[in-house]
C-alpha cells in the first residue's frame, strides 16, 4: 500500500460499495460466513433506488413474498443484515479503488478504508429519470408533473395520467388504481418490457390503456389541469383533465468514478464479471444490476444469487482454507461476532 501503515483492526474481509438489496443481501451473507464486513454508499440511508425512488412501490417477484412495499423489504433486509455487526459508512462517495493486497477505497470526504476484498453493487450507477420534451412538463414539475413516486398519499382522489410501458408504469397504474380516482395509461406501442402477468392484471382494473398514443402537451398554470395526447397513427388527438402525470420513461445511469477503477466496463454501462462474479482485478467482486455476463438479467432475485455466489468466493480469497461452497445455512450457522 505504498508504505502506507494501517491499524490491522481498521482492514475488513469485505467491503460492500453500495447498500441497494443486493448490497444488504451480500452483508448478510458475508456475516454469515463470518466476515468482517463493511458497508458504503453513497446515500444516508440504506435501499438505494428502493428506498431513494419508490419506497411506497409493491414488488412481486421476490422469492416468499406474494407483494411487499419497497420500503419494507428494505426494512426486512436490514433487519437480516444487522443480524451481524456490519460496520456501515452511509453519506460517503467512494472515488477511487485501488486494488493491492489490501485494497485501499478512497472517498469524496478524504477518507480511506482498507479490505482484503470488495463487493461492488452499486446498482446502475448514479440515476436520473429520462426527461420528455413536451411543452408544460418542464414548468409543471413539482406541480403535478412527477419522475418519482415518495408518497403515494398525493394521489388520493387525483385524476392521474401515466405514461410508460414498463415495469414501473404497469406497477403505479396497479397500485395507485386504488387511490386515484381515475386513471389513464398511455405508451407508444402495443408492445410492453413488463412481465406479462402485470399487465393481464392492470387490464382487468379501472385504468384505461391507450396503445398507440403519446404525450403531446401537459396543461396547467400553478398545477396539471390537463394532458393532451395523440395517436402516433392516425394524429388523432384526445384531451384528458387531470390533476397529475407521472413518467415513467426509464433512467440515464453513470457509472462515474467506477470507470476510473481499472476494471473492465462494457459501453460505460456495466462491469464484465466472471461466473464467480469476479472482476478482473484481485480481490474485487460485483453483483446485482451493475454487472453483464452471458445470460445476465437484472432482477431484484438475481442480485440477491450474485450476492452470495460473490460473498463465497470472496470469503476464499481472504481465506484460501475455508471452503467456496458453505452448505446450507440450516446447518452450519457461525455465531453472531
Amino acid at each position: 500500500m505504498g508504505g502506507l501503515e494501517v491499524n490491522q483492526d481498521d482492514i475488513f474481509d469485505v467491503t460492500i460499495i453500495g447498500g441497494g438489496p443486493t448490497g444488504q443481501y451480500a452483508c448478510y451473507y458475508a456475516g454469515l460466513r463470518g466476515m468482517k464486513t463493511k458497508l458504503i454508499d453513497s446515500l444516508q440511508a440504506l435501499g438505494g433506488q428502493l428506498t431513494a425512488l419508490y419506497p411506497e412501490k409493491y414488488i412481486y417477484d421476490v422469492a416468499g413474498f406474494p407483494r411487499i412495499l419497497a420500503k419494507d423489504l428494505v426494512n426486512n433486509l436490514t433487519e437480516q443484515m444487522m443480524q451481524y455487526e456490519i460496520s456501515l459508512a452511509l453519506g460517503e462517495k467512494v472515488t477511487d479503488l485501488k486494488a493491492e493486497e489490501i485494497i485501499t477505497l478512497q472517498t469524496a470526504g478524504g477518507k480511506s478504508h482498507f479490505s482484503k476484498s470488495v463487493i461492488i453493487t452499486a446498482g446502475v450507477g448514479a440515476f436520473n429519470p429520462r426527461k420528455m420534451v413536451v411543452p408544460g412538463i418542464a414548468e409543471l414539475e413539482s406541480k403535478g408533473v412527477h419522475y418519482f413516486v415518495g408518497d403515494t398519499s398525493i394521489f388520493e382522489g387525483k385524476r392521474l395520467v401515466i405514461v410508460g410501458g414498463g415495469d414501473s408504469a404497469f406497477d403505479w397504474a396497479m397500485h395507485l388504481s386504488k387511490k386515484a380516482s381515475s386513471v389513464v395509461q398511455i405508451h407508444r406501442s402495443d408492445r410492453f418490457r413488463a412481465h406479462e402477468d402485470t399487465v393481464e392484471k392492470v387490464m382487468s382494473l379501472p385504468v384505461e390503456l391507450k396503445t398507440f398514443y403519446e404525450l403531446k402537451e401537459v396543461h396547467g398554470t400553478n398545477g396539471v389541469e390537463g394532458v393532451t395526447v395523440f395517436d402516433n397513427r392516425t394524429k388523432e388527438e384526445i384531451h384528458y383533465d387531470c390533476d397529475a402525470v407521472l413518467l415513467n420513461l426509464g433512467f440515464q445511469n453513470d457509472l462515474g468514478p467506477i470507470k476510473e477503477w481499472g476494471l473492465e466496463i462494457i459501453a460505460n454501462k456495466t462491469i464484465q464479471v466472471t461466473s464467480r462474479m469476479e472482476t478482473n482485478l484481485p480481490g474485487v467482486y460485483a453483483a446485482g444490476d451493475i454487472v453483464d455476463y452471458p445470460g445476465k438479467l437484472k432482477l431484484i432475485a438475481t442480485g440477491f444469487g450474485e450476492a452470495a455466489i460473490a460473498v463465497n468466493h470472496a470469503k476464499a480469497h481472504v481465506d484460501p482454507s475455508s471452503k467456496v461452497n458453505p452448505g446450507h445455512s440450516s446447518e452450519n450457522v457461525p455465531e453472531k461476532k
